[in-house]
């Protein structure tokens, strides 16, 4: 049979994906996976310079996937920060849903500590990303140093909830995955009632108003 001429990089994770669950392994050289599936290793190169790097690719094609996804609906186009965040997740935890015995076989013995794990670093740059620029509504401190913090901040949090919210799905035994749905509704709307800058506005507003009439009547 002649070798295939040309691959993709979704060709390239379906079978890594296939391979690791099948044989409850990684496969133990590029030159052997090549072989399997029919085509030249250098083909692989093309896409991926190691499997540690499909991996990770794996995780990256589960969000950019979610954000195909969502850039497909127009009501989602007109949606506040709020409920764009809460679509990435629906749309992201049914992606990994799909997908779960692969994921649960990566994930389950590191779970308890997802925060360092090299297979999502991928991930996090595109997640972090993406929150960053929602136009999450942030206190206007005029001030380079504190913004930069703010957005660390915010992007730092977003991602430990991510990660927080995988290990409660990991954990999940309810049907459908009900309980992760609600986690989902209820964890970010919490977070964006803590972001909730309005009343802080207004109290520095009362603030900055006491303090020119003060400053008026002296």
């Amino acid at each position: 049979m002649a070798k295939k001429k040309s691959i993709s990089k979704t060709d390239i994770i379906g079978w890594y994906m296939d391979y690791v669950l099948e044989h409850d392994e990684n496969p133990k050289t590029v030159f052997a996976f090549a072989k399997l599936h029919n085509f030249e290793e250098g083909l692989f190169y093309q896409h991926f310079a190691s499997f540690e790097a499909v991996e990770k690719g794996i995780f990256e094609a589960f969000f950019t996937n979610s954000i195909n996804a969502l850039n497909k609906n127009d009501d989602y186009k007109i949606f506040d920060a709020r409920n764009k965040l809460l679509s990435f997740y629906y749309t992201f935890f049914e992606n990994i849903t799909a997908n779960r015995s692969y994921v649960k076989h990566v994930l389950d013995k590191y779970k308890n500590d997802l925060k360092g794990l090299k297979v999502l670093t991928g991930l996090k740059t595109h997640f972090t990303k993406y929150v960053s620029e929602l136009g999450i509504q942030m206190l206007d401190i005029k001030q380079a140093q504190i913004e930069k913090f703010q957005d660390n901040a915010l992007k730092e949090s977003a991602w430990l909830q991510l990660l927080m919210t995988m290990k409660f799905w990991l954990d999940d035994t309810s049907a459908s995955f009900e309980k992760t749905d609600i986690f989902i509704e209820k964890s970010v709307n919490t977070t964006f009632d803590v972001l909730d800058i309005a009343p802080i506005k207004s109290v520095l507003d009362l603030g900055k108003f006491l303090f020119k009439e003060k400053f008026q009547m002296n």
